[in-house]
């Protein structure tokens, strides 16, 4: 209990300094989001009428204060443009972004593991200089560059994946995944890099411990002591790369979601930034701040499941 109280207290802080700091950069920004809202016929009585009807004409600490009063009701405010709350805004497109996150999450682990895996069993071979390689190179391909490919080669040659968008509305999960595969394993191949590095390191390290010593001097197979006293060892560092690449995926997921025109929230933000949409990229960048900070509370939470030895009380 008091490691949950200190976590929520420290995100608590977070989240208020996320806060402030959006606010600001979005009002720091250049253009008037009236003025691009009436267009260019409008007039100054016009762009002045409406800031005034949407608050803008305030003074910005007094802005501040109704926008945190809401957040405290637990509203994110109402778009501009949307003409809807934010809330609804994000819902309508979280699913896209949270399917892709899971998907290319699993596929990053699915790559990364193993192959960080076999690096570190055969540390310093072809095979390890190879997978090392790999993922040097992988961690060096832009996504857009990579998405443009696998639409080139997958979808418009081979024609065995849809090309963008995510469906039609009332699509079955199946079809909706069916077009998430080539943007998934875009994000997948790419982060497996960073996953392969860390399984390989923190496999490493578990190598050299004399009680992997002790099971192979007891006789155990080399899958067994692998899985239950490397791998499982070496799982603290594993989880945490995946749970930030998780958490990086759902903010991070814009130039990807541009290029396959999914309609998640990385879309969201963009044209909220091109319209200076400030609720909707407000509330967008504050929900995932808040996103991070509760993935990183379950990792921390999966370090006593992993690894009984880790006690958080005193955290």
């Amino acid at each position: 209990m008091r490691f949950l109280l200190n976590r929520l207290a420290g995100a608590a802080v977070v989240l208020a300094l996320v806060a402030v700091l959006v606010f600001l950069l979005t009002r720091l920004a250049s253009g008037d989001p009236m003025a691009l809202m009436l267009g260019d016929q409008a007039t100054v009585e016009d762009i002045a009428k409406a800031r005034t009807q949407y608050g803008l004409d305030k003074p910005l600490p007094t802005q501040f204060v109704l926008w945190v009063g809401e957040l405290l009701q637990g509203n994110l405010g109402q778009s501009i443009f949307l003409q809807r709350p934010v809330a609804q805004a994000l819902l309508e497109r979280a699913e896209p972004t949270l399917f892709l996150a899971l998907f290319a999450v699993s596929i990053a682990a699915a790559i990364g593991v193993p192959c960080g895996m076999a690096a570190a069993i055969w540390r310093g071979s072809v095979a390890d200089q190879a997978l090392s390689g790999l993922a040097m190179l992988g961690a060096s391909i832009p996504s857009f560059w990579m998405g443009l490919l696998l639409i080139q080669w997958f979808a418009v040659h081979l024609g065995w994946f849809p090309a963008s968008g995510y469906g039609d509305p009332g699509m079955a999960l199946g079809q909706r995944l069916y077009h998430l595969a080539l943007p998934a394993l875009v994000l997948g191949v790419l982060n497996s890099a960073l996953v392969i590095r860390f399984t390989r390191a923190s496999m490493l390290d578990i190598l050299g411990e004399d009680y992997v010593r002790t099971a192979r001097a007891k006789g155990l197979s080399e899958s067994v002591v692998m899985v239950h006293h490397v791998l499982r060892n070496a799982l603290v560092p594993i989880i945490t790369v995946l749970g930030l690449t998780m958490a990086l995926m759902i903010g991070g997921t814009v130039v990807t979601e541009t290029v396959f025109n999914l309609p998640g929230v990385g879309n969201l933000v963009v044209r909220a930034v091109l319209r200076r949409d400030y609720p909707v990229i407000q509330g967008t960048l504050l929900v995932i701040a808040a996103i991070y900070v509760g993935i990183n509370l379950v990792i921390d939470l999966l370090y006593t499941v992993v690894d009984p030895r880790i006690r958080l009380g005193g955290a």
